[in-house]
């Protein structure tokens, strides 16, 4: 059996044979190069604590005695900071025996530090659904600095397929990087599976703007709605004063580029481990996924930088320009997709620098 992620053309052949299903018509945009957006149900439930539904449990069963309260996003509805709720997909899987999956949150959700992870009946992990896996798939959601106004088909979160074991294994993705400039760096790191990444604190432009620091207390962002919000009402810029390193507050939420410009080969697809213990106490990245031909130059990405969502645990954490911050694994693809990340898609962080989500007018 051949390994290798699932493109667009195979997502699309999966629904023609019935393997994914969904209540209704897919969304014209809704199959990206390597991955397919997922949608919110008609409902949300709102409970006290994230849960695990374990071996032996659908969620539904486990809602019916944990659920507090039940919200209906058929209209909109606002869904608090500090809250949990779990929402049913308007996508179900019927996978075949060789296809696993796994989810993530879109690039404008883990902006707008919105924790999510999918959950399937009986499931032991988040954001894992297991080969064959026959059964509906349900959305954790906690927005964690905005309170946030989502509706049915609102997307915030994307599952990747998957056939075998398709992970490059170092010597390979040395070899790749070497053939294809993975990152732009003299000295790339490859270890641990994966490619490293570096933070950059130097800034752009006359003032030195290294990142953003998310503030409290404030109006509510409907996901659906581009270019509604002034950054600097859920904004605090943080620019270069001369030292180049920045400290992480605990409990405090970071829009922050890698000094790096990032490539994804059209016949790859990349992810970013979110949690590496050995370089720090914090998380970076939530949305972890990076298509097939995000920074390629035919598809218009020449230069593109990874955005990195950071956030520090327990502890004060200073972080200084050039240190390694995460690390790129990558997988092959089974075929080159129809459409690259970029090339008529109207994907929205091709190209890009530091930037926020798309809810934000950038003049």
């Amino acid at each position: 059996m051949v390994a290798g992620i699932l493109s667009d053309r195979a997502i699309q052949a999966l629904f023609d044979a019935g393997k994914l299903v969904s209540s209704r018509a897919l969304d014209t945009d809704q199959v990206q190069p390597a991955s397919l957006d997922l949608r919110l149900g008609s409902r949300a439930y709102r409970v006290r604590a994230s849960f695990m539904p374990g071996p032996f449990a659908k969620v539904e069963d486990k809602l019916a005695r944990l659920s507090m309260h039940e919200i209906d996003l058929s209209a909109g509805a606002v869904l608090e900071t500090g809250c949990v709720y779990i929402v049913p997909l308007l996508e179900a899987l019927a996978l075949p025996p060789e296809i696993s999956a796994s989810a993530n949150p879109k690039s404008s959700t883990g902006r707008l530090d919105i924790f999510t992870r999918v959950m399937t009946d009986y499931g032991q992990e988040f954001d894992k659904i297991a080969p064959g896996y026959n059964g509906p798939l349900w959305l954790e959601v906690s927005p964690r600095t905005f309170p946030i106004v989502a509706r049915t088909g609102s997307r915030l979160s994307q599952i990747r397929f998957r056939q075998g074991y398709a992970l490059l294994g170092e010597d390979e993705l040395s070899a790749l990087h070497r053939r294809e400039t993975l990152v732009a760096s003299d000295t790339p790191n490859v270890s641990g599976g994966g490619i490293a990444l570096s933070i950059d604190l130097m800034g752009q432009g006359d003032d030195g703007l290294i990142g953003y620091r998310g503030k409290h207390h404030t109006a509510v962002i409907d996901v659906d709605k581009r270019a509604a919000q002034d950054v600097f009402d859920f904004w605090e810029p943080l620019h270069n004063r001369g030292s180049a390193d920045l400290i992480l507050d605990p409990d405090e939420f970071y829009i922050l580029a890698s000094q790096e410009s990032v490539h994804v080969p059209p016949l790859y697809a990349a992810e970013m481990t979110p949690f590496d213990p050995l370089v720090g106490e914090f998380r970076v990245h939530y949305a972890g996924f990076f298509d097939p031909g995000f920074g390629h130059t035919e598809a218009g990405g020449a230069g593109s930088r990874a955005v990195l969502e950071v956030r520090s645990h327990e502890v004060p954490f200073i972080l200084e320009h050039g240190q390694i911050v995460g690390r790129l694994i990558y997988e092959r693809m089974l075929e080159h997709p129809a459409a690259l990340y970029g090339t008529g898609l109207g994907s929205n962080y091709q190209a890009q620098g530091l930037k926020l989500s798309k809810h934000f007018r950038t003049e």
